[in-house]
C-alpha cells in the first residue's frame, strides 16, 4: 500500500504512526493508525518505531507500505529541562516562561530579580538542557539580567558545561552578553525581547530557538540519531505538535481550547485574543497561544496526586463505591482500563484533572480596593471568546464520553474564572491525531486541517480510493 505521509509520535512510553493518503488534493484521507511500545528501556527506538508499523501494516492488512515523506515528532529523551531568569515574574519571566511552554520545554526553575548564589547552586543541581535569560523591557533596566549573566556564565564556564543559553532581554544589554559569555564553549542565541514594552508579548524568536535546541537534544534517546536520518524536516517536540495543530486550527474555526490529558501530565493549550470587554481590564498581557504542563496530573502515574485533590466520601458519591474502597481500586489502576467500573473511575480522575488543569490554565477577575472604591481587574487568560472546546491525549480520545467530560466541566462551573461559555461546541479528536497533524501542518497546514476538522467531526471523511 503506498502512502503520502507517515507521521510518527516517539512518546517516553508509546510510540504511534498514523498514515494519511492524498495529501495534496481537496480530499485529503486518514488511513489508520499503529502503536508499539517505546523502547527507550532496549536502547534503540527504532525498535519502538518498527513495530508501531507492523501495528499499522496489520491494521491496514497490507504485506508492504511505501511512503514519501515521514515526520515526526518525539518526547522520548524525556523533554527539555529548562531554568528561566529574569527581572520581575509578573512581566518578563512570566513572559519567558511562556515561551518556554508553547516550544515543549519543562520549566524546573524560575528566578526573578538578582539572581544569589543559592539560585546557582539549585540551577547547577537541575542541570538543564536550556537556560533562558530575560529582564528588562528595550531601553529599560539593565543591570540585573547582566548581573544574572555573568553569574550563570562564571558558573558554567567553571563546571564546564556548554549548555545552551538564550538572552532574551533589554536589547542594549546585547553587545555585553556576548562578552560576557566570549569565552564560554556553549551555544549563545541573543534574541528579540520577549517583553520590549509594556504590555506587549514577544515569544515566537525565543520559542524557535527552542525549537531547534530541542531537535539537537532528542537525538540523546538511544537509536534517535538513526532515525533523525529517516526524518523528513526537524524531529519537533510532541506538545508544540498539538499547540501548532490548535493554532492553525483556530485560523479556520476560531477561538478555541485543546485539553490534552494523559497518563503522566494534563497540558492545556489555549489560542484566543479574548474579549474587548476583559481585555480593558486586564492589568497584564497574555500571549495569544498559550499552554500550561501539569506535571502533577496524570491519569496514570500521577492518579494518586488526583486522588488528593477530591475527598473520598465526593468520589464514593459519584461512583457508588464505598468510600473504604476508594484508595484501594486507584492505587490498582492499570494503564488502560479494564471493565466498566474501572472506566467510570478513571472518567472521574479525567474529570478532575482537567478541571484542575482549567482552574489554573484560566485567568480570573479579582477586585482591588483603594481611596477611590472598589476597582474590578481581570488577571490571566481570558477563554471568554473560546467557541470550541476540545479533547486529545489518551485519556480523553479512549474513554467513551470524552467530549461529555469537558462539557460537565465548563457547564458546572460557578467561579470568576474567565473560562468559556456554555455555548461553546465540545469536541473530541476521535482519531488520536492532533499532535501528528500539528507535525503535518508544517508542510501541508490545509491538509492537516481538513484532517483536523474530519477527525473532530466537522467535515466528512475523505472518500477517494485508495
Amino acid at each position: 500500500m503506498k502512502i503520502d505521509v507517515l507521521v510518527a509520535e516517539i512518546g517516553s512510553t508509546t510510540t504511534i504512526v498514523n498514515a494519511f493518503h492524498r495529501i495534496e488534493s481537496q480530499s485529503p484521507v486518514f488511513l489508520g493508525q499503529g502503536f508499539a511500545p517505546t523502547s527507550v528501556l532496549e536502547g534503540d527506538v527504532r525498535k519502538g518505531l518498527e513495530g508501531a508499523i507492523e501495528s499499522l501494516k496489520s491494521n491496514l492488512k497490507a504485506d508492504i507500505l511505501t511512503w514519501k515523506h515521514l515526520f515526526a515528532s518525539s518526547s522520548a529523551a524525556g523533554g527539555l529541562r529548562m531554568t528561566v531568569h529574569g527581572l520581575v515574574y509578573d512581566m518578563t519571566v512570566r513572559a519567558a516562561r511562556e515561551a518556554a511552554l508553547g516550544a515543549g520545554a519543562n520549566v524546573h526553575l524560575v528566578t526573578a530579580g538578582r539572581m544569589r548564589k543559592s539560585d546557582i547552586r539549585k540551577l547547577s543541581a537541575i542541570h538543564p538542557n536550556i537556560i533562558l535569560i530575560a529582564g528588562g523591557v528595550d531601553y529599560g533596566e539593565r543591570d540585573t539580567p547582566l548581573h544574572n549573566a555573568e553569574l550563570i556564565a562564571e558558573a558554567l564556564i567553571k563546571e564546564g558545561k556548554p549548555i545552551p543559553v538564550i538572552y532574551a532581554g533589554n536589547l542594549e544589554n546585547r553587545e555585553e552578553v556576548r562578552d560576557i559569555f566570549s569565552e564560554y564553549p556553549g551555544r549563545l542565541a541573543l534574541v528579540e525581547n520577549v517583553y520590549p514594552r509594556i504590555d506587549e508579548l514577544v515569544i515566537e524568536p525565543t520559542r524557535h530557538i527552542i525549537q531547534e535546541v530541542f531537535e539537537e537534544h532528542i537525538i540523546h534517546a538511544p537509536g534517535m540519531e538513526h532515525i533523525r536520518d529517516l526524518v523528513d524536516g526537524p524531529i519537533i517536540p510532541t506538545p508544540g505538535g498539538v499547540l501548532a495543530a490548535a493554532k492553525v486550527l483556530k485560523e479556520d474555526i476560531g477561538d478555541l481550547i485543546v485539553f490534552d490529558v494523559g497518563g503522566a501530565t494534563t497540558d492545556l493549550h489555549s489560542v484566543s485574543e479574548g474579549s474587548e470587554e476583559v481585555s480593558r481590564l486586564l492589568v497584564s498581557p497574555e500571549p495569544v497561544a498559550k499552554r500550561t504542563v501539569e506535571g502533577d496530573l496524570g491519569v496514570f502515574i500521577n492518579r494518586l496526586n488526583i486522588l488528593e485533590m477530591e475527598t473520598e466520601e465526593k468520589l464514593s458519591r459519584s461512583l457508588g463505591i464505598k468510600e473504604s474502597e476508594i484508595r484501594k481500586r486507584v492505587e490498582n489502576l492499570g494503564p488502560i482500563p479494564a471493565g466498566s467500573e474501572e472506566i467510570l473511575l478513571v472518567e472521574e480522575l479525567t474529570k478532575i484533572a482537567a478541571r484542575t488543569a482549567l482552574e489554573r490554565h484560566a485567568g480570573n477577575f479579582r477586585n482591588l480596593y483603594g481611596p477611590q472604591g472598589k476597582t474590578r481587574i481581570a488577571e490571566g487568560k481570558d477563554l471568554t471568546s473560546v467557541k470550541y472546546c476540545i479533547g486529545t491525549g489518551g485519556a480523553l480520545t479512549r474513554l467513551p464520553d470524552g467530549a461529555d467530560i469537558i462539557r460537565k466541566i465548563i457547564v458546572n462551573h460557578n467561579g470568576a474564572g474567565l473560562y468559556p461559555s456554555q455555548e461553546a461546541e465540545f469536541l473530541l479528536d476521535r482519531h488520536y491525531t492532533m499532535a501528528s497533524l500539528g507535525v503535518l501542518a508544517k508542510k501541508y497546514p490545509q491538509a492537516a486541517v481538513q484532517l483536523m476538522k474530519e477527525s473532530l467531526g466537522m467535515r466528512p471523511a475523505g472518500k477517494e480510493n485508495v
